[in-house]
């Protein structure tokens, strides 16, 4: 029986807005005296992703920084700019202004409350999970909210799951994990013995086991718990 639903947010609540688009990263980088394309924003991302650690080790913000780098290489852009300029990305990343609720997310948040269950966050952000919440409107919807940042680790490290799962009182069995990310959120949700289910609203969903649920919108989850 399932008593606790944890969700992702970046990508599974909330998607970031044009700063940390093509066009975005050229303005950030115009500002520290490089000329990027664009155009080529796409392409970097998928070639820089591979920094991002699957094992989910200790929080670094000089991981982040170094993957935006190399994302803004893969726009043309080296020298000491392209530091400056992930920096200045890092940080803004922070800010909720940035970032759009995909629009089922009050809705269907409120329902599971509604229907009695806890609700979680667990993100790899450094962002304010509470003002997260105010910034959006969802105050009181959450029983429990830890950040990567704050917890030390980083999904899919067991601990920040092990974390979740005692702050909202359950066992594994009795647990979800809702996110976007197969390594990150499912991989580490299904080796503590929670369930997963994988966001997948590009409708695109490569490497998610079989025997995990695939959605593409917020409303298809109640009938999977």
């Amino acid at each position: 029986m399932t008593k606790a639903v944890f969700f992702d947010v970046d990508f599974t609540l909330i998607h970031p807005g044009p700063a940390f688009l093509g066009h975005g990263y050229a303005e950030a980088c115009a500002r520290h005296g490089l000329a990027i394309d664009p155009h080529a924003f796409d392409a970097a991302v998928a070639r820089a992703s591979a920094m991002l650690d699957a094992r989910g080790g200790v929080y670094d913000p000089e991981v982040f920084i170094g993957y935006t780098v190399r994302i803004i290489e893969g726009m043309g852009g080296t020298g000491p700019g392209a530091d400056a300029a992930a920096r200045d990305l890092y940080a803004a990343w922070s800010a909720c202004h940035h970032f759009t609720m995909y629009e089922e997310v009050p809705e269907v948040l409120r329902e599971l409350r509604a229907d009695g269950y806890t609700i979680g966050l667990i993100s790899n952000t450094q962002r304010s999970l509470a003002t997260f919440e105010r910034h959006f409107e969802l105050d009181g919807l959450f029983d429990v909210a830890i950040s990567s940042s704050d917890h030390g680790f980083m999904k899919p490290h067991p601990s920040i799951f092990e974390e979740g799962l005692r702050r909202a009182g359950v066992t594994a069995p009795e647990a979800v994990m809702v996110g976007d990310s197969v390594p990150h959120d499912i991989a580490g949700a299904l080796a503590l013995g929670m369930r997963g289910i994988l966001v997948a609203r590009s409708g695109l969903s490569k490497g998610a086991p079989p025997e995990v649920p695939v959605i593409h919108s917020l409303r298809e989850l109640k009938d999977l718990l």
